[in-house]
């Protein structure tokens, strides 16, 4: 009933832009807590931004300054502008949503930096 849709990855030179989009049905979407999360090959998944349902939100210090999460209530959906990408953002991005103690995750997409 939960699902949650990555969008937007692709292959993409440094210094280069993406955007990313992560759709939601079957939630109350503005009462969750949502984010992105990448892992990388050999990695852990780790944090990279997060948004609050007020719209505050936090950054990964390997991003902050480069990477700007939103979130669109009205159509249920949470973004991830990249900018000025570098090969170490190489992963796949994860979507996730987060209320009363249950997350959800989506598939992800994966973001290739190369030149």
């Amino acid at each position: 009933q939960v699902q949650l849709v990555e969008s937007g990855g692709g292959l993409v030179q440094p210094g280069g832009s993406l955007r990313l989009s992560c759709a939601a049905s079957g939630i109350l979407f503005r009462v969750y807590v949502m984010g992105w999360y990448r892992q990388a090959p050999g990695k852990q998944r780790e944090l990279v931004a997060t948004i609050a349902r007020d719209g505050r939100t936090n950054y990964a210090d390997s991003v902050n300054g480069r990477f700007t999460i939103s979130r669109d209530n009205g159509l249920s959906t949470v973004y991830l502008q990249m900018n000025s990408l570098k090969p170490e953002d190489t992963a796949v991005y994860y979507c996730k949503g987060d209320y009363g103690g249950v997350t959800s995750w989506g598939q992800g997409t994966q973001v290739t930096v190369s030149s």
